[in-house]
């Protein structure tokens, strides 16, 4: 038992997990007439309800849905497809909780220019991410709900966040694989 968590661990360690889904993303983006890299994502973040098991630093109440929970932010590119994830306790707000997802999807992916978010993710949000990233964060509930519709039934960030939850063993804050090396 202890030989195969010592392979997972390698495996996420060297990079390979975050590698082949990069592979496996720009195959399907290209297989779907797109280029491999995404130029727009779009932003959503769920709130998760949590057990007994999660430690109280992980977790927050949330106001709007009166539970303690976890929240998850999820940047997807137009295909629904995963370019980020953040999980932080539900007591953080949209437009701070934000801020780890974009900054990693700029870095990652440099060539996403514009991110389309719902109402939750404006002022000084938008400016940050104007000024800092030098992307554009387009915040509207009605241009996120168009974009998902028009580009993949898969519908974006919040489909992603309800087809399930981050990696097994992710702490909050740490959902960023490693930045180590790279396979060739």
């Amino acid at each position: 038992m202890a030989d195969r968590v010592l392979v997972l661990h390698w495996w996420h360690d060297s990079g390979a997990v975050e590698h082949t889904h990069e592979v496996l993303r720009g195959r399907v983006r290209e297989a779907d007439g797109r280029n491999a890299e995404p130029t727009v994502g779009l932003i959503g973040s769920q709130s998760v309800r949590t057990t007994d098991t999660v430690p109280p630093s992980a977790r927050g109440f949330d106001a709007g849905k009166k539970v303690k929970s976890r929240k998850r932010f999820i940047v997807t590119d137009t295909l629904g497809l995963l370019l980020a994830v953040h999980v932080v306790a539900a007591n953080v707000q949209d437009r701070d909780g934000a801020r780890r997802p974009l900054l990693w999807t700029r870095l990652d992916h440099p060539g996403v220019r514009k991110i389309w978010a719902d109402q939750g993710f404006t002022g000084r949000l938008v400016d940050w991410s104007a000024q800092i990233l030098g992307r554009e964060l387009e915040s509207s509930a009605r241009t996120l709900t168009n974009a998902a519709s028009r580009s993949s039934p898969s519908g974006g960030p919040e489909s992603a966040c309800s087809r399930g939850s981050p990696p097994t063993g992710v702490s909050p804050g740490t959902t960023r694989p490693a930045r180590l090396a790279r396979i060739p």
